[in-house]
């Protein structure tokens, strides 16, 4: 089966978040037959090629967005249009599982290099954040390092934002609009108001590859009827943090700063990072000639505590999640190109240090 032929197969078999059996069975079956002995958990695939004291994760994920409107094509199918597939998911990371399994393929049949482990995991739920590569760490042993498998345009990603949601609430004291003049009340609304200005003024350090981090708000409601001075507004903060940037005195540096309450609503996407001295980026910047780059999207990366990373893989982010999504052949062969290069590069670095 050639690179496009199994692009072909993935995206014509839908994996909507959640809802990744059938192609977690049809991962399976082209793994077992290649050799590898396949495990299982959930809707998550895995196994490993070669062996030594290294042990590398090679990781991307099955699942898709549910398709959005504008598409087309229907969504769940694979439609080539000269040497480009449209498709849910053909970017968006089904030529990172494609290239990836190809690679698997191609060092069960040559045997791969001495040194290193490879742990090929293809995972579920990485779009809803749920059953996927978090959990199954545990059950993978330990690991020296990861590729996480992603669109970048083959341009190795070394720092990944992170996520802080804040809850704020405005609390005032309520009363009839029409006493509103006379004092004793308190606006929430008109509080919240001074606190988002502030928001909007908030700065914070800002990092090589991936710049400065805005806070934005995102929500906001309060008021309980036109005629009623509102006593309670609450809105919420997103906020895409950098390396270095420590999310618990984050949330308490934002409550300094505002009148409201300030709350953490979620925080466990953390921003990553690993250093350009590590064999893996090494080995990552030598496959592909390029330098290193940020990622302002979130990845499996974030559940992968301190393990050193590299995220990339074919295609570009910005096709992700938006209708017509695409991936061409070139993009694709040069993913499996990358791959067996990057692979065989970090052995190397590691054989050698």
């Amino acid at each position: 089966m050639n690179p496009a032929e199994l692009l072909t197969a993935l995206v014509a078999t839908p994996s909507v978040s959640g809802d990744e059996a059938r192609i977690a069975d049809l991962v399976a079956g082209h793994a077992e037959s290649w050799g590898a002995r396949v495990h299982r958990q959930g809707h998550n695939v895995w196994f490993s090629v070669g062996s030594g004291p290294k042990r590398l994760l090679v990781n991307s994920h099955l699942d898709t967005v549910k398709p959005c409107a504008g598409w087309n094509t229907e969504p769940h199918e694979a439609v080539w249009k000269d040497d480009t597939l449209y498709g849910l998911g053909a970017n968006d990371a089904k030529g990172c599982v494609t290239a990836m399994l190809l690679t698997a393929k191609a060092l069960l049949a040559e045997g791969a290099p001495e040194g290193v482990e490879y742990v090929f995991a293809l995972t579920a739920e990485e779009e809803t954040g749920g059953k996927g590569l978090g959990p199954l760490l545990p059950t993978l042993g330990p690991l020296d390092a990861a590729i996480v498998g992603e669109p970048t345009s083959l341009k190795p990603c070394t720092a990944q934002r992170g996520m802080l949601l804040l809850r704020c609430v405005a609390h005032g004291k309520s009363g009839h609009v029409a006493h509103a003049h006379t004092g004793g009340l308190d606006n929430a609304i008109l509080k919240a108001a001074r606190d988002i200005q502030a928001v909007s003024a908030l700065r914070f350090p800002a990092h090589p590859l991936l710049g400065e981090a805005r806070a934005q708000v995102t929500q906001v409601s309060g008021g309980l009827a036109r005629n009623q001075v509102p006593d309670r507004c609450e809105f919420f903060v997103d906020l895409r943090t950098t390396p270095g940037m420590d999310h618990a005195k984050v949330a308490e540096d934002v409550g300094q700063a505002l009148e409201s309450e300030v709350l953490v609503h979620s925080a466990r996407y953390l921003p990553k990072g690993t250093d350009a001295s590590h064999p893996l980026v090494r080995a990552a910047v030598a496959a592909s000639g390029q330098a290193t780059v940020g990622s302002s999207t979130t990845s499996d990366w974030a559940f992968l505590g301190d393990l050193p990373a590299v995220k990339v893989g074919p295609g570009d982010t910005l096709r992700s999640h938006q209708a017509n999504e695409y991936l061409t052949r070139a993009e694709l062969e040069a993913g499996l190109a990358f791959y067996r290069r990057l692979l065989h590069g970090y052995a190397g670095e590691v054989t050698r240090g």
